[in-house]
C-alpha cells in the first residue's frame, strides 16, 4: 500500500486505477482482495487520490470492482 501511494503522490496523481492478476487465472475477488480494496479506498480518500477502479485480469476476462458496485 505504501508503494502504491508513494508512486501516485510522486506522480501528483489525482486518480488511479489498480489492477492485478491471480496466478490461477480466476478473476473472482478473494476476501483479501475485497478487504484490501476497501482499505485502499480509505487511504486514498485521506490523501485525496480517488481510486477509479480495481481490476483483476486474466488472459480472457476481468473483474471490475467498479462494475460490480464495490467501489
Amino acid at each position: 500500500m505504501k508503494v502504491i501511494f508513494a508512486i501516485a503522490l510522486k506522480a501528483c496523481a489525482s486518480n488511479i486505477i489498480l489492477y492485478h492478476n491471480h496466478p490461477s487465472g480466476e478473476t473472482d475477488p478473494s476476501d483479501a482482495d475485497v478487504k484490501l480494496t476497501k482499505r485502499l479506498l480509505e487511504v486514498g480518500e485521506l490523501l485525496d487520490i480517488k481510486i477509479l477502479d480495481h481490476l483483476i485480469v486474466s488472459n480472457d476476462r476481468y473483474f471490475s470492482f467498479r462494475d460490480e458496485g464495490l467501489i
